[in-house]
């Protein structure tokens, strides 16, 4: 069933609950259609949006009744579009071919100017980022139980890191 905005049914026709207003706080990839759309009570939903309200809270909703919450239908595609491809890139991530350094710490060097070095630390895993062009360098704060998990964190860090970055 294809996720589309049910009006008049769930906390659509409930009195006190806002119909605008809402800002959405995160996105979470559930894995599989699973989740009851709070607002319409009608839609199942794979990609929850969780929506914040200051006279209302939290609702965990689908995309459409995302976008009709915040008054921004587009905005609320793209967000999940650009999550989904954000999934799909991080995925990916660990299958690029990464090198190896003189002193035996795997590594790779972004399209997009970035220089990722992934270590181990005793029986522990870290990572650094280096952003060539500003010369912005971030390790890893807590130690990892594999290289995957510290290659995952540091490209979680590197895409916050560009998002925070190109708003500007």
């Amino acid at each position: 069933m294809s996720e589309e905005h049910i009006p008049g049914t769930g906390k659509w026709r409930e009195p006190g609950v806002p119909h605008k207003g809402w800002q959405c706080i995160g996105i979470e990839d559930l894995e599989e259609p699973c989740h009851l759309c709070q607002m319409c009570e009608v839609q199942i939903v794979r990609y929850m949006h969780t929506m914040f309200h200051p006279d209302y809270g939290e609702l965990e909703v689908g995309c459409i009744c995302a976008g009709h919450m915040e008054q921004d239908l587009v905005g609320a595609r793209l967000r999940e579009t650009s999550f989904k491809q954000r999934l799909s890139r991080r995925m990916n991530w660990l299958r690029r071919r990464w090198r190896v350094s003189y002193s035996g710490n795997e590594f790779i060097n972004t399209h997009d100017g970035f220089n990722v070095v992934v270590f181990q630390n005793g029986e522990t895993w870290g990572a650094r980022f280096l952003h060539k062009r500003s010369g912005y360098v971030r390790s890893s704060q807590r130690p990892y139980a594999s290289a995957e998990a510290a290659k995952l964190a540091a490209f979680d860090a590197m895409t916050d890191y560009k998002i925070r970055h190109e708003e500007k």
